[in-house]
């Protein structure tokens, strides 16, 4: 069995709520910029404690992003919230000519993403946000697993200087992670150490790759588990030095299969040590609406797919 313990279901929003009300109260250069979806993105405390440091720009994207920029000019450190799919498909022009091309201090704070949006549909999910936000040159990427992690990162984010991308959920997922840890950008980290496969996994998959290791376990199968959090600056150290000892990797991300984790670690392997890969991922396919639960489990991004990838590789 793996030794973390769900320590009660969170939705991941709320860690990002939560850390920013925290960065709110402990540096005062810190604001906030929100597309009409305040409650959503449980801002809602900071813009009731800091009104002042609070803009609601309605729903204007782009003109929030621009917005933005702007205060970075004067000093400020803006986070920016809306859903995955508005905070980059719909304000890519802005977020590359204004933000990343000119290494402004923006924080990108992007929740409801991939399937897990539910039953809005693929409208509103969106599934390519990594692959988008990491080709931006000096664009830093962070993809957290559960709600101690989110809150940890969104305060980690106000000392890094730079664009950066953070994406999290909306519903419910296990929280596991040490409510005490800090963040470490760029840090992967080994929740599990083994010695048949290596299983790198991001986000909401983090921990079905924890209940996977439990399932091979089960079946005399050894499994490594890595939370890649930061998908861009990479830990390709972790990786090399967990694949030199498995031999074989599988990946799992609540993203396309195209331009995500997958592509990353197979790009990866391939510069370094090749090795055999499989990618639990969504193929070349968009979302529909459905339960988070549902959508997971028709796309195949759960404990179960990880498990038959794991026996997919070892055959290889």
């Amino acid at each position: 069995m793996h030794p973390y313990t769900n320590q009660g279901s969170q939705d991941t929003r709320s860690g990002f709520g939560a850390g920013l009300l925290e960065l709110g109260r402990c540096n005062p250069k810190v604001v906030a910029l929100c597309a009409d979806l305040t409650g959503s993105l449980k801002m809602d405390a900071f813009a009731k404690e800091f009104p002042e440091r609070f803009f609601q720009t309605g729903i204007a994207e782009a003109h929030m992003m621009s917005m933005a920029a702007g205060l970075t000019i004067g000093g400020w450190i803006p986070f920016t919230g809306t859903f995955a799919n508005f905070s980059t498909g719909r304000v890519y022009d802005q977020i590359r000519q204004s933000i990343a091309y000119s290494d402004k201090n923006v924080k990108i704070c992007a929740s409801h993403a991939g399937l897990t949006l539910g039953e809005d549909g693929a409208t509103h999910q969106i599934l390519e946000d990594i692959g988008l936000m990491k080709m931006l040159p000096g664009m830093t990427v962070i993809v957290t697993a559960d709600y101690n992690q989110t809150k940890a990162a969104t305060i980690a984010l106000a000392d890094h200087h730079g664009p950066v991308y953070l994406r999290f959920g909306r519903p419910k997922v296990a929280n596991f992670t040490p409510a005490d840890k800090p963040f470490v950008i760029g840090k992967a980290d080994v929740l599990l150490e083994g010695s048949d496969v290596t299983i790198a996994a991001t986000g909401h998959l983090v921990w079905e790759a924890l209940e996977a290791a439990n399932t091979l376990a089960a079946q005399g199968i050894s499994a490594e588990v890595i939370n890649f959090a930061t998908i861009k600056p990479f830990d390709t150290e972790a990786l090399l030095k967990s694949v030199h000892k498995t031999g074989r990797v599988v990946t799992a991300e609540e993203h396309q299969r195209h331009g995500g984790l997958g592509d990353l670690v197979a790009q990866t392997l391939g510069m370094h040590r090749p090795a055999p890969i499989e990618m639990v991922a969504v193929n070349d396919s968009f979302g529909e609406s459905g339960t988070p639960a549902q959508l997971m489990d028709k796309y195949g991004l759960n404990a179960a797919a990880i498990v038959e990838a794991t026996l997919r590789v070892r055959n290889r």
